[in-house]
Order: C-alpha cells, then sequence, then structure tokens
C-alpha cells in the first residue's frame, strides 16, 4: 500500500487587499420570546431531548439572528454576506472599509470586528507566521470485526474490547466538518453507511450547496477512520453510529470566513441533535497575514471557531478536534479550534505509541495542557474516494480515530454528559497521573478506553455521601440535605423543555425551597458545586 501524506504549504502572499473581512454582530433577538416559547421551531425534538437529558436549558443563544437585520446586511450597498452565527449574533461580510464602516450607523448593530485586527478601534496590530497547513482544504451490530490492518489503531486504544461488547456507536451521531467527501456515495468501504441509512445528510458551506459529495477528498479520508468498513482491511472506530458531513473548509484559500463556516455548521450539528462534533480542521495564518492568529490568541476562548466550539460544548455536544501537523515549523503549537477550552484536542502518536514529529505541540499560551490526549496517526489506515484501503499521516486521522471511540463509550454510558465522558478519557490516559513522556508534545497520553468504561460504570458523580433531595414527588416546596465538606450550593430547575424557571442558592441553614410558584408537572434540577453536580428528576404535585 502507498502510504499518502497530506500537507499544504502556503507561501506568504503579496496580494493587495482592497477589500477587508469583518463580523458584524448585532444588539439584540427582538423575537426571542416568541422562540423561546416554542423551541421546536428553532431546534429539532432530538437537540432538545440531548438538553433535557444533560439538564441544559434553553437560552438566548438558540435563537436564530433576527431576521430584518440580517435582511439590512443583506441588501446593504457593496456588502457581500458570506456566513452567520446565531450563537454570537452576527455576521461575517467582506466590503470596503467605507461600505463596512457604514454598517456601524445601523441602529441594529452593536459592534463591528474586522480580521485585520489594526483596523478596529482599539485593535492592536499583529502578524502572523507562516507555516506549514495540513490539507484542511444501522446494520446488525457486530460483536466481533476481522480489522485487518486496521487493528492497531483501534486496539491501541483498547476500542476492540467495547466493540466485542456490542458498543460500535449505535444511537449516536457524528457531525464531520472538512473539506469535502467525494466517493462516499459510491466506494465499497462507505456501502456499510449508505445502505444502512446513515449518512443523514449535510451541506456545503463554502459553496452554498446541498450536494456535500463533493470538494477535496481529506473529508473521505477523516470519514472511513470512524466509518469505513471493508471486512478484513479497514474497519473504523464507530461503524454503526450515523454522520452528517458538512463541507466548511475552502482549500483554494486561507481565510476567517472558514471559521465562521465552522461556527454556522455546528450551529446546524445542535439544531439536528447530533452527538460529536468531529474536526480535522486549523486555523492558525490566512493568506492575508493580517487576518492570522497569533500564539497570544491561543486561550482557549478568543478565535471564532473556539469560542463557537465551546458554545457547541454547553449546548452537550461533545467536540473532537485535530490538534495540527505543526510540531516542525516555526509555529508549532496546537491551532484553533483544538485550543479551545472544552475541545478535546487530538495529537499523533506512531504505530508503537512514540510521539510523531508533526504532531502540533501545547501548552496553550495560558499554560493548559494541549493537546489532550493521542491516537495513532502516523500513518492511519482509510479509505481514498475510489475504496482504495491506504495509509495517511496526520493528526486529521488520529482525530476522528478518537471520535468515533468517544461515540463507543458515550452509547456504552448514555447517562453521563458530554463534561463526564471527556473526563473519563483524560484520565484513561496513560500519561494522566505520572508525567512518563512530554506533555508538551504527548499531553496526558494514549487512553483506554477500557478502563475508562470501568470507570464509568463504577464511579458516582460525588466522591462524598450525595445529596439527598426531599419529598419527590411534593406539593410546596422541596428540602436538600448537603453531605459533609458542602455548605452553600446552587440549585437550579428546568422544565422538561430545558427552560431555567429557578434558581436559588441552599445551604446548611436554609436547605428548604418553595416550589409555590411552579406549576404541576415534571421538572430537572441541578445542584452545583466547585465542578461537581447532581441532578435528577423532581415532580410537582
Amino acid at each position: 500500500m502507498k502510504k499518502i501524506f497530506i500537507f499544504l504549504f502556503l507561501v506568504p502572499s503579496f496580494v493587495c487587499f482592497s477589500q477587508e473581512d469583518a463580523w458584524v454582530y448585532f444588539k439584540d433577538k427582538p423575537d426571542s420570546a416568541a422562540y423561546l416559547s416554542n423551541p421546536l421551531t428553532m431546534l429539532t425534538q432530538r437537540a432538545l431531548d440531548r438538553r433535557t437529558a444533560q439538564n441544559i436549558p434553553l437560552d438566548l443563544l438558540d435563537v436564530p439572528i433576527y431576521l430584518p437585520y440580517y435582511n439590512q446586511i443583506l441588501s446593504a450597498s457593496g456588502i457581500a454576506l458570506l456566513a452567520k452565527s446565531k450563537w454570537l449574533n452576527c455576521v461575517y461580510v467582506r466590503g470596503s472599509q467605507t461600505d463596512i464602516n457604514a454598517l456601524r450607523l445601523l441602529s441594529s448593530v452593536l459592534r463591528v470586528d474586522y480580521a485585520d485586527k489594526s483596523l478596529n478601534v482599539s485593535g492592536k496590530k499583529t502578524t502572523a507566521k507562516i507555516k506549514f497547513k495540513p490539507v484542511n482544504k444501522t446494520l446488525q451490530t457486530l460483536t466481533s470485526f476481522n480489522y485487518g490492518n486496521s487493528a492497531n489503531q483501534i486496539q491501541m486504544l483498547n476500542g476492540h474490547l467495547l466493540h466485542q461488547l456490542n458498543y460500535t456507536g449505535t444511537g449516536k451521531i457524528i457531525a464531520v466538518l472538512d473539506a469535502g467527501f467525494p466517493g462516499v456515495n459510491t466506494a465499497q468501504p462507505f456501502q456499510r453507511l449508505i445502505t444502512g441509512g446513515s449518512i443523514l445528510g449535510g451541506y456545503d458551506y463554502v459553496n452554498k450547496s446541498t450536494n456535500f459529495y463533493t470538494g477535496n477528498s481529506h473529508g473521505t479520508l477523516v470519514l472511513s477512520t470512524m466509518g469505513g468498513f471493508t471486512d478484513g482491511q479497514l474497519v473504523g472506530t464507530a461503524p454503526d453510529a450515523k454522520y452528517y458531513l458538512f463541507i466548511t473548509e475552502d482549500t483554494a484559500s486561507e481565510n476567517p470566513v472558514e471559521e465562521s463556516n465552522w461556527v454556522e455548521a455546528a450551529e446546524e450539528a445542535d439544531r439536528l441533535g447530533v452527538d460529536i462534533i468531529t474536526s480535522s480542521l486549523g486555523y492558525f495564518a490566512f493568506d492575508n497575514p493580517a487576518y492570522g492568529h497569533t500564539y497570544a490568541d491561543m486561550t482557549g476562548n478568543s478565535a471564532f471557531a473556539s469560542l463557537g466550539a465551546n458554545i457547541a460544548f454547553n449546548k452537550g455536544i461533545f467536540v473532537v478536534a485535530s490538534a495540527g501537523n505543526e510540531g516542525t515549523t516555526v509555529e508549532p503549537h496546537v491551532g484553533v479550534p483544538a485550543e479551545a477550552l472544552n475541545v478535546l484536542g487530538i495529537g499523533a502518536v506512531k504505530a508503537d505509541r512514540t510521539y510523531a514529529a508533526f504532531s502540533s505541540i501545547g501548552p496553550s499560551f495560558d499554560g493548559r495542557v494541549k493537546p489532550d490526549v493521542m491516537a495513532q496517526g502516523n500513518p492511519s489506515v482509510l479509505s481514498d474516494p475510489a475504496g482504495n484501503i491506504d495509509t495517511a499521516s496526520g493528526t486529521s486521522f488520529s482525530g476522528p480515530i478518537m471520535a468515533g471511540m468517544v461515540a463507543c463509550l458515550w452509547q456504552a454510558l448514555p447517562g453521563k454528559t458530554n463534561a463526564q465522558i471527556k473526563q473519563l478519557i483524560t484520565q484513561s490516559a496513560d500519561n494522566f497521573n505520572q508525567i512518563v513522556k512530554s506533555r508538551t508534545q504527548y499531553g496526558y497520553g494514549i487512553p483506554d478506553f477500557n478502563l475508562a468504561l470501568s470507570n464509568g460504570l463504577s464511579v458516582s458523580v460525588f466522591s462524598k455521601n450525595d445529596f439527598i433531595v426531599y419529598p419527590n414527588p411534593t406539593s410546596d416546596s422541596i428540602s436538600i440535605t448537603l453531605p459533609e465538606g458542602f455548605n452553600s450550593e446552587m440549585l437550579v430547575i428546568y422544565t422538561i423543555l430545558g427552560q431555567k424557571v429557578l434558581e436559588k442558592n441552599i445551604s446548611i441553614q436554609s436547605p428548604t425551597i418553595s416550589l409555590k410558584t411552579l406549576t404541576t408537572g415534571m421538572y430537572f434540577y441541578k445542584i452545583e458545586s466547585n465542578g461537581f453536580f447532581k441532578s435528577g428528576k423532581i415532580i410537582k404535585q
């Protein structure tokens, strides 16, 4: 088999950029009350169910951009509207500086942030370094697979042991954000997905097209590491998961609009009720150097795509991102969005578990461990668009290999939140308790998903005596018994649609909360305490 190495070299660009790119942020969402009172007008039932399962309330971020505001920008003179984000309540535009500045005069506009930071009112000029870039550009569940050459990349994670227990991703939906998916609808390794109805849909955000079986083949290779199936040659890590395929990356150029495409696709994934987002895309430098990020931007919640990734996590989605292939370059650090606070950033190791030199390193600028964990990426076994089983190297493939195993673990532990699944994975890694290898290169190490499953089945949310909520059912009030060491905590109560209806502090001195303002019915409660929480159902009679 031939090796495919997917790298793209960027060279300095001396093109004069006559137009500018910017994000235009709106002040509010005037029709939010109507949407929040009718959640199915903005989210699918599966998205609401995911929130309910994790006790996540609806909020203003779920509400779409106010259409009259959107149309104002769409019809503005000299402005091209390229992307939008309801989470961040903004649109991404291109135009002359004069035309973009004119948008500030609209009563609906809160602010305008240029991609070139030196043009912002309080901006500071930054210069991006030019660097290497990776190409960014159900059937019956089986209990025994003939993995062929793909065995090592699964067995390294003890993923085969989950497969043997029928945890193969069934019931989980993964959104793949990438550069294109040609051949997925025709090549043999994907026919198991196609005939099983496991490709649920997708969209091309670059060309604004419903045809997503096109574009750069990078996404095809990525998908094959999770959903590919050729008996005796290739078995993906989540062969029985379902998938949405979103094209967000334009391989013809590097531009911040791709970060906006990424967030827009993540919002659609959320709306559709996706469980996991996996992305083998990374952003640092752009064709226009004035638009690029610097290492100082890698603080986990600064770059646009990282902001979106963190919001996706807060909506209950598990977000996986490849760390990047920049380990041997002048700027070797993990990029956007893998550097985000809540993203599981994946580095690459060789088949013998040793660090792959190209894998981007940490820490983040604010000192956090990045990458988070590692998987095999040098090389990875996969399928090309013609159905040939080949190998390729890059964190582009260690990322989705990990994402597939996340689906299997979450299938096995359906009562866990995304945060709990992330913690179980991280704590199972071989470098978690002892720095046997450099965390700069290796993060917390290679996870053991069988250990993560065992820990997930045996460990409760609290290590001390649990909170007791009583009486339940109740008519007027509830009382909370706090375990030893807990003095003052926060109780939040939500409707079954995830809307927050009550928020109160509880303490040893005041353990009783009145529920007289609530109507009869079932509610969810959540008690938060220093990173721990207890959640459950309560019935108001």
